[in-house]
């Protein structure tokens, strides 16, 4: 059953996502050469406190940590350390918050410095399919079409999507029902109707789609070792179309 979210949970959850895009705010404007990625998780963490909320993913099946961040051929869940950021990585920070019983959830690939042709391809290329499918997720629209856009849109240009980690619906909980995949037959999947609240978010690959997980059953990097992207918004489904929770209003 998919919980959805109407009137004051709606409210709630439009406070959680504007957290949440705060923190991812924070957490980019720390990023330089020279800081650790746990200096960027606790960048984030601080941001979330002190808007009296807490960190989503902190503790959650086990995380030990605000905010997932990723590094170059790294795909998503990387666990923040000592590692240390270089002129020319691209980050991808992916980070929620909790508050009034209600989460939030974004995600964003920054350039650290100037970057490559192709990094900043990647970039530009992962966050359009992301608005392209946003678009699409309106009353009416089937999950398969928000796949469909986002996997037409990135192949068409020469990339790929990452098949075996998804999108998915959120609210009391981080992850609640539908799966939200990056890929899809138009037409296909389940019905979006009004009150649902969905995390939409195209992680895409300048290689094949193929990820590994390494041995700290976390981080999940690219099979082959090319560059990964990951960019992700709330997105409640309404009468009026489409509505981005996780905007730092």
């Amino acid at each position: 059953m998919i919980p959805l979210k109407f009137g004051k949970e709606l409210e709630f959850m439009r406070e959680a996502g504007r957290i949440s895009a705060l923190a991812l705010k924070a957490a980019g404007e720390a990023i330089k050469p020279g800081v650790t990625t746990k200096q960027i998780d606790e960048a984030a963490r601080r941001c979330i406190e002190s808007y009296g909320a807490k960190p989503s993913f902190l503790g959650e099946g086990g995380f030990p940590a605000a905010a997932c961040i990723s590094v170059n051929d790294e795909v998503i869940h990387c666990v923040p350390g000592e590692r240390v950021i270089e002129y020319g990585d691209i980050v991808s920070v992916d980070v929620g918050a909790y508050i009034h019983g209600f989460h939030g959830d974004n995600a964003r690939t920054f350039a650290c410095g100037e970057i490559s042709d192709e990094a900043q391809r990647l970039l530009e290329v992962t966050e359009k399919s992301l608005h392209d499918a946003i678009k699409v997720a309106k009353i009416g629209s089937r999950i398969g079409d928000i796949g469909f856009t986002v996997q037409n849109f990135v192949e068409k240009n020469g990339f790929s999507v990452v098949r075996k980690f998804v999108g998915h619906g959120i609210g009391r909980s981080v992850h609640e029902e539908p799966s939200v995949p990056n890929f899809g037959v138009p037409g296909s999947g389940g019905l979006l109707v009004k009150g649902m609240v969905i995390a939409i978010e195209p992680m895409v690959n300048v290689g094949k789609e193929k990820v590994r997980i390494l041995d700290d059953g976390w981080s999940v990097v690219t099979a082959d070792g090319s560059l990964s992207a990951h960019f992700e918004h709330t997105v409640a489904i309404t009468e009026d179309g489409p509505l981005i929770l996780t905007i730092p209003y």
